[in-house]
């Protein structure tokens, strides 16, 4: 019986130093997650990129960045420019800030946590602004488009991605970047998803 106890309690120790490591189960597959959507995403992020028409001097904008792939596509396009991106996970923006580290270094990438409605950069600091699988998770949609607007220059372009898993409908979101203030709103749709478009 003694014997039990102590096994179990070497087993309670186990537990414990495997909580450590690894933190909750939503911190490992939070981890796990990002990596599997890292790669899947990728064509779709590329596909979403393209459609921006990024010059080497934009300044870009990425909200809810996650594990970081846009911008490390964006960074290979920016030479002149600079990228900056906020997240509402700390776990994301811990995995794009090791994913990106030389680009930050450089100084030609900045990641800070933060949300979308409370942006925290100057009225017309972007060309360029862009959301893949973002929007349907902040707090208020169109505070977030008002938000994004605000750090835009004038005739800058903006691209909001979704593939199928993120559950947002097209229906009425062209209508919602024009009530936002935005202009020349359309749909962009690919076997992989679809993408908003317009114009600040």
């Amino acid at each position: 019986m003694h014997n039990h106890q102590q096994q179990q309690q070497h087993l309670g120790i186990i537990d414990s130093l495997l909580m450590q490591m690894f933190g909750r189960p939503q911190g490992i597959l939070g981890r796990l997650g990002g990596f599997i959507l890292a790669r899947t995403k990728r064509d779709f992020t590329q596909w979403v990129i393209d459609l921006l028409e990024i010059q080497p001097d934009d300044k870009v904008l990425e909200v809810g960045f996650g594990p970081g792939v846009g911008i490390e596509i964006l960074a290979a396009a920016v030479s002149t420019g600079y990228i900056a991106g906020v997240d509402y996970s700390k776990e994301m923006v811990e995995q794009a800030k090791a994913r990106n580290a030389k680009a930050m270094e450089t100084g030609l990438v900045q990641l800070q946590y933060g949300s979308v409605e409370k942006l925290p950069f100057a009225d017309h600091t972007f060309d360029k602004a862009l959301a893949i699988n973002s929007m349907q998770v902040w707090t208020d949609a169109m505070a977030g488009l008002r938000s994004i607007r605000r750090v835009m220059k004038v005739g800058g372009k903006i691209a909001l991605g979704f593939t199928p898993h993120s559950g947002q409908s097209s229906t009425g979101l062209t209508e919602m970047f024009t009530t936002a203030g935005f202009t020349e709103a359309h749909l962009v749709e690919t076997d992989r998803g679809f993408c908003v478009l317009a114009i600040n």
